[in-house]
Parts: structure tokens; sequence; C-alpha cells
């Protein structure tokens, strides 16, 4: 039969295992009759829920593989020592005997701050018993707990208790990103998240290039455009939207909103006196890009629009928009490197990789999950009425210079809802077509830079 230790070992895997979500790492299991028969990790940020320990995940997976919340003759075994809340559901389960790793002086409640099992008046009464593997049990909270404050001080970008932020060695050695990161963290509306951003060229440049991505996607999606627009000179600014590329990660998806999304925009041009303004947007980027000129129309020239929309909330979203949507809230822990090279086949391995690199979890793909439900599709819904005027603005009031690029194989975003796009731009031109180019047309971007480039010097 297996021993304290090595049932301890497999809560402590489920203890990494919610540290690699973002979640403080503790781990429990369920053992009857020397077999473990339900495991349970913390994940009370990302489950938005206060009691999702890992001690109570475990008794529920328990208690529904045997069929009986009674989990006699059960042993549970947790890394950490339970606080009164799981304590109080152990005895209740009427487990046999829990086992615990290292102990809690803050909350434990198997004798560091109180004793719950020791209440002899109590019908029924568990054994508990602690120290088991408690140094490695401590090491990984400690190691956890030491990153944080490590991310924490560092200099002026301290980490929210709310955030993720992608470690940097997964973006070493991305093919064609080399650029320099550049980080932004005391704009009003970003309230202590790190915004990344590439900022390349002179500062006095004759145009400035403002390139907006969407999902799932980040600044890696202009990698093939950036060299063309500094090779005329100008200056190019690619921001990474907070929970996306080298931005940080909000754990909850109600973080994100389309207002605050599109005010952080907003703040960040005009942090940067940003003037002369190509804007170049696709997908979301478009969708909130296309909001932003109307509120100061002096600091843009043109606009470069590839495949993307007006989220208006008064028109039907498109039948593709709403398969990806439908896909997403059934998948939604898809394959990021997957969905680039099945659209974009000419990518290299290492490239579709590099789409992956800020989500190495699910806890660092919040964003991932939270902008699908976020398109407008009622009136109503936040940012619609703002999308609205935008409409409004872009057919009457317009002034700038329009380039207009489409991937035709795109099934979400295509030649129909370009067309449509294109009717409401005043002065629009016969658009840009790129036969093999799908939804992430940027990827045949260099052909697009060149046309752009020679579009807007006239």
């Amino acid at each position: 039969m297996a021993s304290d230790e090595e049932f301890m070992r497999e809560a402590l895997a489920q203890a990494r295992e919610a540290a690699a979500a973002g979640e403080v790492p503790v781990g429990a299991v369920v053992v009857r009759g020397g077999e473990v028969i339900a495991r349970g990790r913390n994940s009370p940020v990302s489950a938005h829920d206060p009691t999702a320990h890992a001690e109570i995940a475990a008794l529920r997976a328990a208690a529904a593989s045997l069929g009986n919340y009674r989990l006699d003759g059960c042993d549970l075994f947790v890394t950490l020592e339970p606080c009164a809340m799981c304590s109080g559901a152990m005895l209740h389960a009427r487990l046999r005997r829990v086992v615990y790793g290292c102990a809690d002086p803050k909350t434990g409640a198997a004798g560091s701050v109180l004793d719950l099992f020791a209440q002899r008046r109590l019908n029924h009464q568990t054994r508990a018993q602690g120290g088991v593997l408690a140094v490695e049990c401590g090491v990984v909270l400690s190691d956890f707990f030491k990153a944080r404050r490590r991310a924490s001080g560092a200099g002026v970008q301290p980490l929210r208790d709310d955030a993720l932020r992608t470690p940097d060695d997964r973006f070493d050695k991305l093919p064609g990103y080399a650029w320099a990161p550049h980080y932004i963290q005391d704009l009003p509306s970003l309230a202590g998240w790190r915004m990344h951003y590439l900022d390349e060229g002179p500062r006095d440049a004759p145009r400035t290039w403002l390139c907006l991505h969407g999902n799932p996607a980040w600044s890696y999606l202009y990698r093939k455009m950036i060299p063309g627009f500094l090779a005329a000179g100008d200056r190019v600014v690619v921001p990474d939207l907070i929970g996306f590329g080298k931005s940080d990660k909000p754990k909850k998806e109600g973080a994100h909103g389309f207002s605050w999304h599109r005010q952080v925009l907003l703040e960040f041009v005009e942090h940067f006196d940003l003037r002369n303004i190509v804007l170049v947007v696709q997908d979301w980027g478009g969708l909130l890009g296309l909001t932003m000129p109307m509120d100061a129309p002096e600091r843009y020239a043109g606009l470069l629009v590839m495949n993307t929309a007006l989220g208006t909330g008064d028109e039907p979203l498109s039948p593709g928009f709403l398969a990806w949507r439908e896909m997403n809230a059934k998948n939604p822990e898809f394959d990021v490197a997957r969905l680039f090279a099945r659209g974009n086949p000419h990518l290299t391995a290492d490239e579709c990789a590099a789409y992956a690199a800020p989500f190495p979890d699910r806890g660092h793909r919040a964003a991932l999950r939270a902008f699908p439900p976020m398109v407008p599709q009622t009136p109503e819904a936040d940012g619609a009425a703002i999308s609205r005027q935008a409409r409004e603005f872009w057919s009457r009031d317009w002034g700038g210079q329009t380039l207009m690029a489409i991937g035709a194989q795109d099934p979400v975003l295509g030649l129909p809802v370009m067309g449509s796009l294109q009717r409401v731009i005043r002065g629009c031109p016969e658009p840009m077509v790129l036969d093999q180019a799908g939804h992430f047309v940027q990827e045949h971007g260099e052909a697009i830079a060149r046309a752009a480039v020679g579009y807007f010097r006239r």
C-alpha cells in the first residue's frame, strides 16, 4: 500500500498546477482503500468562488465519485494546514483522517490558530496529522510568494494581486521579433496594470503608424509590416492590449470591458502626444480603434483597415463570427498555435508557437475567453453606442486618407463584412484584396506595408 508521503506527492502535483494557473499553490487528494479517488487544487480566483479551496474541490469530487456526501473510511491529504471552512467540511464529511504538509500560522484550524479537530463535543472526530513532506510543501508556497514579491518590487512596475505576468523567457528568440520592449503603468485607466508597447523609429518622424492587434494575437502580428514602415523613415507604435502579449494578464475575465480598453488606448495616444497618425487596425484592433479618431480627429491623418468591423449592436453579427464565438464557448482552452497554423499554412511551427507564448496556462488566458462575448450584439451592449457614433463620424466627418486591405480567405470578417465597412467610410477607395490571406491578413504584411507607404505619401 502507498505511504502517506506518496499520497502527499500526489497533492503536491495538484499544488503545482494551481501555481501554474496563478492561484496560491495548495493541492489535495482523497484516498480510500489505498487508492486516490479524487483530486483538487486551489481555484478561488479563476472560479470567482471563495469556497474553491483545494480541500473543498477534492471533497466534492470524492462525494460525486462515491455517490455519498459521507466519506466514511476516507483520508484527505493536503499540502497546507486546512482553514476553518475546510476543516468544518471535512468533519461534516466524516473523514477518517486528515493529513497535511506544512502548518499555516495565519489561518490553520488544525492546531495553529485553533483546533477544530480537537473539539470533543462534535458528533464526529476526524484525526488530524501534520508535517508530512512539510519542507517540500512549504517550498512550493514560498517559491510562489517569492516570485510575486520579486515582480512587485521590480522598480516602478509592481504586479497587482489580481494580475499575472508572462515570464520573460517565454519571449526569447521569437522569429522576426527583436524589438526592445517598453512599458507604461501610470495611465489613469490602467490603475496599476502594466502595458507593453513597441516604439520604433524617430520621434519626430513625418508620420506615426499606430498598429492595434486583436484576439488572440499581440504585437507579434505586425512583425512583417513594421520593417516596411521603418524603412520609410516613420515611427511605429504597437501596444499590447491588457491581457495580451507582454502586457499584464488580469486573472478574472470580468476585468475586461469594451469601454475600459478603449479608454486605455485613448489615454495612451494622449500620453505620448501621437500626431500625424496612420491608424492600422484589424479584428479587435478595429472594433476598438475605429471608435478613437472622432475623439481627437486632428491627431489622425490616415486609416489602414484590415479584416474588422464596427460593433454597433444594431446590425446582425456575421455568421462566421457567431461560429467563432460558439467555438470559444465550447473550447475555451483552444490551441492558439494550431489556430494560426490552420489559417496560415505558410507559417513555420516556431512562428505559430510565438503567438501562444503569452499564454502559458489557463490563468493567463482570461482575455481570450472574455473578448468573444464582448463584441456588442445589442444596441444596449457596452461599446455599441460609441460604435454607432463612430459610424457617423466615418461616414460624415472623416477627412483623412483610407486604405483597405482584405484577406479574402477570412470566414469571420472577410469580403462581405469589409464590403459593408467600405461603404461606411467616407472616401474609401476600392480595397486591396489578398486572395491567399485569411483573417490574420498581417501575415502577408510585407506587400501591404509597401502599398501603404506609397499610398500615404501622396
